[in-house]
């Protein structure tokens, strides 16, 4: 088989989700249609905006409908890889990429008008307060992560697909929830900032705990993929070791570079608030003048 041709048959789905195709093809359709209505209307999209988002769309979908969903399944370091991306990499670059005007540029008007009912319905509206409260938001960050990797838990959502399936997409809907709100919309006021500046440092702590704990652990807790096969001859130790670093450090790399665009933000609003300040005194010397 040559290198092509392993290439494409290892991007191709293990297991073959429409799910996971028309949620990763229908944003990026109506987004690349909104890039064009907005470069029609003289207000192109900014294109590392664009390309922080296909990458993130893009880097979802691979983990969810390429081979590397069959690795996850089989080691438990790409596993912590796999939600790494659902949890963490992709919906950090969604959000970064402030995507909702160019979406609702490109999604068909029959379609808006059949949604909207949904996104006005009320429960919908109060529910989605409540889970984007700073305190409810981290809680359920966090909670996800330890509770999918309590070993009794993660044994059967391992095995068993319907739950394995929840596992990661409960994975990626409060991703998109916590990043969306950690990072978008961009105008915000300083206390925002600095609660959510708080948040990131407030998630980050646990799950450097917890990548700890795996870490330093001597003894095997995920005996599931043991049962399974690894796909590579690793020991179980090692496997555990390799996962708990990814549950350790990218995470909280993620947060840091999270915690420097949201103080950027900040300096550029006050910059902004400084220049806003000293043209009211100027306009106000000159009338008196």
């Amino acid at each position: 088989m040559s290198v092509f041709a392993a290439a494409l048959r290892f991007l191709l789905p293990w297991e073959f989700s429409p799910v996971a195709l028309a949620g990763c093809a229908l944003p990026v359709a109506a987004y690349l249609r909104g890039l064009r209505t907005r470069r029609a209307r003289g207000r192109p999209e900014v294109a590392l905006r664009a390309l922080a988002f296909l990458a993130g769309v893009g880097s979802i979908y691979a983990v969810l409908q390429t081979h590397l969903d069959f690795l996850a399944q089989h080691m438990f370091w790409i596993h912590r890889v796999q939600h790494l991306v659902l949890h963490h990499l992709g919906p950090f670059l969604i959000a970064l990429s402030a995507p909702a005007e160019t979406l609702l540029a490109g999604t068909p008007r029959t379609l808006a008008r059949t949604c909207r009912p949904l996104v006005a319905n009320r429960v919908v509206r109060g529910l989605y307060r409540r889970l984007q409260q700073p305190v409810v938001a981290c809680v359920l960050f966090v909670g996800l992560i330890v509770f999918w990797l309590t070993p009794a838990v993660h044994f059967y959502a391992m095995l068993i697909r319907p739950i394995y399936l929840t596992m990661n997409w409960s994975m990626l809907i409060d991703g998109l929830l916590f990043w969306w709100l950690v990072l978008g919309p961009e105008r915000a006021s300083a206390p925002r900032l600095a609660t959510r500046m708080a948040m990131l440092v407030a998630v980050a702590i646990p799950q450097a705990i917890l990548g700890a704990y795996l870490t330093f652990t001597a003894s095997p807790l995920y005996d599931v993929y043991g049962l399974c096969g690894r796909a590579f001859a690793i020991s179980p130790i090692l496997d555990q070791q390799l996962g708990g670093l990814n549950t350790w450090i990218p995470p909280g790399m993620m947060s840091a570079l999270g915690l420097i665009v949201l103080a950027s933000r900040w300096m550029r609003s006050d910059e902004s608030a400084r220049r806003v300040s000293s043209g009211a005194l100027a306009r106000a010397a000159g009338r008196s003048g």
